[in-house]
This record gives structure tokens, sequence and C-alpha cells, in this order.
């Protein structure tokens, strides 16, 4: 048994659970990559604290290893002890997964101190709001994040995460700052690049009962979603949903994949997943405080609004509405998958869709600012984090995946859809890391949550142009090379 991989599955599982049982801890991708983290970093420490061979995470104080400590049990001791803090209505799940792993030799003692060493250094350095809902200001100023129309009684989720410390990426802070999004303010209907951004997600994102409403396709212009682009937004989903848990988990999922394939040995996945888990925590809280610096609209509202005649504060009267704009538009949503006579229990700081007629939720526009994506943020961070750690063990990223075939827990032949259609089981395949990090970025746009700037800047024939520091792609790459070009250590900011 590989015990990295072991816990590995156990806390992806405490994340699926946490957001299927109503529980809400560590709600939401923020909370849910944070949890991750620590549980690998506390695993990481157990294994070279008594291994060797790289440094600690944490430095100080320093751990006395006991007597002939066992490997396998440091690592339980250390996932099993921060996994009973951060979800304690699971901890019989724990105990009965630590009991299973028949665990009898000297060390889970060390590893629990070691986790609780972690936990306590975050809270010692003030982790940002994870203890509830906040209250934020919503601007009335065009292109500003509001509401969705269509479920709003959602509220806002983690507005102060992005003032946490972070976890493992180096200073300085600043190199983390995104530049400004294309300006739906510049002229009278925007810049340029917003409009062709608008006009994109208008006809690739928009809910499938309100097609028919669409104009002409421009010249140029681009066209009705296609079924793989539906296919393409469903697979990278994990918003929250019951029995699916949120995007880290899917990202801890394709590269456990990649780590078996690779034969690694319990020292590379120690590594290997604590670096991960770590780019994406890090990877939350710089996305985080990105959005709620910009507070950048949603195409749900950016595209009902576009004509200015519409919104709290007009900027003109007109009953010539152009054609551009659609104030009745509703996007596919962030599927609210498995939701079919689900009530669901979690409050506003976490995932809450309205109630539809039948028991159902709506598919949903996420309950906080567009601008960066979490998902390109997250998806970015890990998979170059991933890319880094194979290339220096010679190995090239399309060596990674090309030989693999990957299901998402949204299309298992398991999953409902929120009318209670199961969804067929899909097997999808990718050339390298860098398509997958791509794709999972442009796959908001294809639910119509996310403009295509969310993920990253694009050159004149719609092309991912990533020399621009303009969305989440951009942002969780530099995260992950500026960590990986160092000792995995605990950020100075």
């Amino acid at each position: 048994m590989d015990s990295i991989l072991y816990w590995n599955a156990v806390a992806m599982e405490a994340n699926r659970v946490s957001l299927t049982d109503g529980k809400g801890e560590q709600p939401g991708p923020v909370f849910g990559a944070r949890a991750l983290a620590i549980v690998h970093l506390a695993m990481y420490d157990a294994y070279f604290l008594i291994a060797g061979g790289l440094p600690p995470y944490l430095s100080a104080p320093p751990l006395a290893t006991p007597p002939a400590p066992n490997l396998d049990s440091a690592v339980a001791g250390a996932a099993h002890g921060a996994l009973h803090v951060l979800f304690p209505s699971q901890r019989a799940f724990f105990d009965q997964k630590l009991s299973e792993a028949n665990l009898r030799a000297p060390g889970a003692d060390f590893g629990r101190s070691v986790a609780l060493r972690l936990i306590q250094n975050r809270v010692d350095k003030k982790d940002g709001d994870f203890t509830g809902s906040t209250p934020h200001a919503f601007s009335a100023q065009r292109g500003r994040h509001r509401l969705d129309p269509d479920n709003p009684a959602q509220g806002i989720y983690a507005p102060l995460s992005g003032r946490s410390r972070l976890f493992a990426a180096p200073g300085p802070r600043n190199q983390y700052h995104l530049d400004a999004p294309p300006s739906p303010t510049a002229g009278s209907l925007g810049a340029p690049k917003y409009r062709k951004a608008l006009q994109q997600v208008r006809y690739k994102g928009i809910a499938p009962e309100l097609a028919g409403t669409l104009p002409p396709v421009p010249a140029g212009g681009a066209g009705p979603r296609t079924p793989d682009e539906t296919l393409i937004g469903l697979f990278w989903g994990y918003d929250g949903a019951a029995e699916l848990g949120t995007p880290p988990r899917l990202y801890n999922q394709i590269i456990r994949q990649i780590a078996i394939a690779q034969n690694n040995s319990a020292a590379q996945n120690a590594e290997l997943f604590a670096r991960v888990n770590a780019a994406m925590a890090d990877a939350g809280i710089l996305a985080w405080a990105n959005k709620y610096e910009y507070d950048f609209w949603r195409p749900v509202v950016g595209i009902r609004e576009h004509d200015t005649s519409f919104g709290p504060e007009p900027e003109k009267s007109s009953n010539d509405i152009t054609n551009e704009s659609d104030p009745f538009w509703l996007p596919l949503g962030a599927p609210a998958t498995n939701s079919l006579d689900r009530k669901s229990t979690l409050t506003s700081e976490h995932y809450p869709c309205n109630q539809g007629s039948s028991g159902s939720m709506k598919n949903f526009t996420p309950p906080f600012p567009a601008y960066p994506s979490g998902h390109a943020s997250f998806g970015a961070a890990a998979f170059r984090a991933t890319e880094v750690f194979y290339s220096n063990l010679g190995k090239s990223s399309a060596d990674l995946v090309q030989s693999l075939g990957f299901v998402s827990d949204e299309l298992n032949g398991v999953s409902r859809d929120n009318k209670g259609t199961i969804r067929p089981r899909h097997e999808r395949r990718f050339k390298d890391l860098q398509h997958m990090v791509i794709e999972n970025g442009v796959s908001r746009v294809y639910l119509g949550v996310h403009w295509v700037f969310d993920a990253f800047d694009t050159k004149a024939d719609g092309s991912p142009d990533l020399t621009k520091f303009v969305g989440g792609v951009p942002l969780g790459k530099r995260i992950a090379e500026q960590t990986a070009a160092a000792p995995l250590t605990e950020s100075p900011i």
C-alpha cells in the first residue's frame, strides 16, 4: 500500500462528502483547496522528517522523531489528525479508514503532532476569513459583480479569503496581481476585446431553451455551442455539487491517475501531491484576491445589462436596444448535478442554488466575481506543478497523458442532471497537460458563467495568448513555476 495515495483518496472522499451531506465543512473551492493542502503538507512533513531527502515544509519549531518510527504510520497519523480537525462530522469515517490500514508500528502520534502543528501555524498566521458569511457591499456601477438574477438569494462566497497568508508561493505578492480585464465601459458598449468575448459567451453559453432567441451569427463570430463544447463544460464542472465536490478534487483525481500510471514511489507521491495541493491553495487565495479587487460582473449580468439603458445606474434611456444586448439572456449554468429531490442545506457562503418547482436545484452562476476564473487558476496551478515535477524526472507532458483516458464524475454514467436524467459515461483524452489547462479554462465559457479573458487573453484568431498576465491560466502557471523553483517551504507572505 502506498500510504500517500491511500490518504489522498480519503481526503478526496472527505471533500466529496462535505458537499453532499449538507454539513458544509470546508465548502467551495477555496476552502476545499486549503483543506487538501493542509492534509498533503502534513503527510509531506511526516514522511520527510523521518525518511530525509527533502527539507521540511515547516522548519520551526523543530520536532523530535520517535525511536524507530514507521513511515506509513506517521503519514497515517498526519492525514488522520488533519482530517479530524478539518471535517469533524466525518471522524467516524476517518477512524474506520485508519483501522482498515491495519497499522501497528509506532509513528502515528508523531504524524498527528505534525498535522496539529501545521494547522496551528495557519491559525496563528490569521488564515483569512474561513468562519462564515461576511458582509459584502455590491456596487451599482457598470461592470461590477452583482447577484445572479436567476438565483437572487445566493449570497456571496469568500470575500476576504484573498487576504490569507500563502502556503508556499514566494514573494513579492504583487507579482501575482493580474492586469485588468478588458473594459466594459470604454466607449458606449465596451472595449473591442470585451465585446468579442461577450458575443462568444452569448452564443456558446446560452441556456438551451433560449437558443431560439439568438440573432444570426455576426460575420466571423462564434456560432452556437456544439455537443462537444457542452461535454467540455460539464466534464470540468464540479461546482460544489452533491456526490462530486469541488474542482480541486477533480484535479487530484486526474493527477492521481497519472501518478499510478507512472508507478511513482511513495516519496515521489508525497512531494508531488504536496506541491500540487499547495499550488492550488495559493491559486485560490490569489485568484480570490484579484476577484474582489476587480469585482467584475458575470455574463448573466453583463449580457442582460449590455445596453446602457439597463442597470441600477443607466447611462442613457432609449427604446432602441441593440442586437448585442439581451435583457432576458440566461446561461446553461454551472451544473446543479445530483440535485433532484435533494433539499440544499448549504448556506449563503457555500454554493446555494434556488430550488426549482420539481424539487431540483437550478443551474446557476457562482456567487463571486468573474475575473479571474477560479477553475482556470486551480487547473493551471495543478497541471503546471505536475508538468514541472515530471520534467525534473525527464518525462514530457505528452508522455504523462497520451495513453490515458479520463472520466469525470460529472459524466460517469451515474450522475444525474437537475432534471433527473442520467448523463452518459464519457472518457476524455488529451494531447498533454497544456491541452487540459486550456480546455479547463474555456469550459466555463461553454457554461455561460465566465468570459474567455477570465481564463486567458486571446490573439486575433481567438487562440490563447499566454504572454499577457490576464486571467486565471497565467496566474496559476506563475504560482506553480515560482513554487517549483525552490524547496517546498512555508511562504513568507
